[in-house]
């Protein structure tokens, strides 16, 4: 797998890749709500692997001439608290079809960014199983469990049903799906993952 993510940089342009987000399909209504959910889940993956914060995610707007859409840290705040999986109500908000691209090109651009680690981890990952280790005794990846798991339960409301193997096995599988966003394309593959996943969620 990681041979494959080799690719060249990736020389488009945001501009050029919001138009690629237009020219793909939009959601229906019944979908929003997963698409919400998903976004949020991969951004949380990107901060709990990488240590990055809003600042980073709004200095990612701002390169990407979003800022139009994120402006500020209440503004991404509001964003993220349409996820209907988060806790409280304050500040939750409908999420545009705008505001979902913006996000996915923030996404990839800061997955390209940190591309280096994002493959560090998931070749641990690839170590670990074909060596039959449990994923968490790597550090790197141990500690990315832990700060995924650990946030996920300050965020979101309780769910008895979310027991720490799935929240794992939730961390490792958005963990994989970064590198793919983090390569050339990556917004589109984003996109339309969002739309089949959001059908099966």
């Amino acid at each position: 797998m990681l041979k494959v993510m080799h690719s060249a940089a990736n020389s488009a342009t945001p501009n050029s890749q919001w138009e690629d987000l237009i020219k793909l399909p939009a959601p229906n209504t019944v979908q929003w709500d997963n698409i919400k959910t998903q976004l949020d889940l991969v951004l949380l993956a990107l901060e709990t692997l990488t240590g990055i914060g809003s600042e980073a995610m709004l200095s990612a707007a701002t390169d990407l001439n979003l800022e139009s859409r994120v402006p500020d840290r209440v503004a991404l705040w509001r964003l993220r608290q349409s996820n209907p999986l988060r806790k409280g109500q304050g500040g939750r908000k409908k999420l545009d079809i705008e505001e979902a691209r913006s996000l996915v090109l923030i996404i990839c651009y800061l997955a390209k960014q940190h591309q280096e680690l994002i493959r560090r981890a998931v070749g641990l990952l690839e170590q670990m199983a074909e060596n039959n280790r449990e994923p968490h005794q790597a550090a790197l990846l141990g500690d990315y469990i832990d700060a995924f798991c650990n946030t996920y339960q300050e965020r979101m409301e309780e769910d008895e049903q979310i027991s720490t193997d799935l929240l794992t096995n939730l961390a490792l599988k958005l963990l994989v799906e970064l590198l793919f966003y983090s390569a050339p394309g990556g917004h589109r593959r984003l996109w339309l993952a969002l739309l089949d996943r959001s059908t099966k969620f």
